[in-house]
C-alpha cells in the first residue's frame, strides 16, 4: 500500500549516498521541485541522476548539481543556455556524464518497469554514442544493444493522486514520470491534492497505484503546471 506522508522531507528522507534517482520532468514542465529541494535539505550525495536535462537555472534538478551532490547524469540534454551549473560543474571534472538519445532514454526506462532485458535500436549506430556496444544487422538495417535503466528511487510530480497511489498528470506534466513510476524500486510523487479512493475515474488514471510507493501532497507548489495547450 502507498505511504501517504505529511511533508516531502519525510518522503525523502531514507535515500542514501549512492542511490540512482530518476527524476521526472521535461525542462520545468512535471519536475517535482520540492522533492528535489528536499533532498537538498536531507544532504544525500554523490547521486546518479536520471533525467532528460540537466537543471535549470538554480532551482530544482539545478540547485541538486550546483551543490555538488551528483556525481553521475545520464540524460539526452544537458546543455541549454541556463544549464550554467552543470556546465561549470562538467568543465571542472567533478561530474560525469551519460549522454542518451532522448527516445533511447525513453526506452531504457520503460524496459526496466516492462521486465524486458535489453532491445536493439537504430539510434545511435555509426556514431560515438554506440562505441563499445554490441550491434547487429536485422533485415539489412543496423542496430545497437542498450539495456534497461532501473533506479533506486523516482521522483516525480502528478497532478492529483488517490489514497490508493493512482495518479493523473496534467498536459506535458506527464511526460517521463509513468514510465519512472515502473523502473524505480522506491517512487516518490508530489501532486497538488489526494482524493479518496475512487474519486478518480479509472479511465483517467495515468500510473497505477501499484507503482506508487509514497504520496505527498503540495499543494502550494512554486513551479508552475503547463499553460493550456501545452
Amino acid at each position: 500500500m502507498v505511504q501517504i506522508l505529511s511533508t516531502v522531507d519525510e518522503a525523502v528522507a531514507d535515500v542514501p549516498d549512492g542511490a540512482v534517482v530518476m527524476i521526472g520532468g521535461f525542462g520545468t514542465a512535471g519536475q517535482p521541485v520540492e522533492l528535489i529541494e528536499a533532498l537538498l535539505r536531507q544532504g544525500a550525495r554523490d547521486l546518479t541522476v536520471v533525467n532528460n536535462n540537466a537543471g535549470n537555472g538554480d532551482v530544482g534538478l539545478a540547485a541538486l548539481i550546483g551543490a555538488g551532490r551528483v556525481r553521475r547524469i545520464v540524460c539526452s540534454f544537458p546543455r541549454q543556455s541556463d544549464s550554467h551549473h552543470f556546465d561549470a560543474r562538467y568543465r571542472a571534472g567533478e561530474i560525469e556524464l551519460e549522454l542518451v538519445p532522448q527516445g533511447n532514454l525513453a526506452e531504457r526506462i520503460r524496459a526496466a518497469g516492462a521486465g524486458i532485458g535489453a532491445f536493439y535500436t537504430p539510434t545511435g549506430f555509426g556514431t560515438p554514442l554506440a562505441e563499445g556496444k554490441e550491434t547487429r544487422e536485422i533485415d539489412g538495417r543496423h542496430y545497437v544493444l542498450e539495456y534497461p535503466l532501473h533506479a533506486d528511487v523516482a521522483l516525480i510530480k502528478a497532478h492529483v493522486g488517490d489514497a490508493v497511489g493512482n495518479l493523473v498528470f496534467r498536459k506535458t506534466a506527464r511526460n517521463f514520470g509513468p514510465i519512472m513510476a515502473g523502473a524505480a524500486r522506491v517512487t516518490i510523487a508530489q501532486v497538488s491534492r489526494i482524493v479518496p479512493a475512487g474519486a478518480i475515474d479509472p479511465e483517467n488514471v495515468v500510473s497505477p497505484g501499484i507503482l506508487t510507493s509514497r504520496l505527498v501532497a503540495v499543494p502550494a507548489a512554486r513551479t508552475p503546471e503547463p499553460e493550456e495547450g501545452q
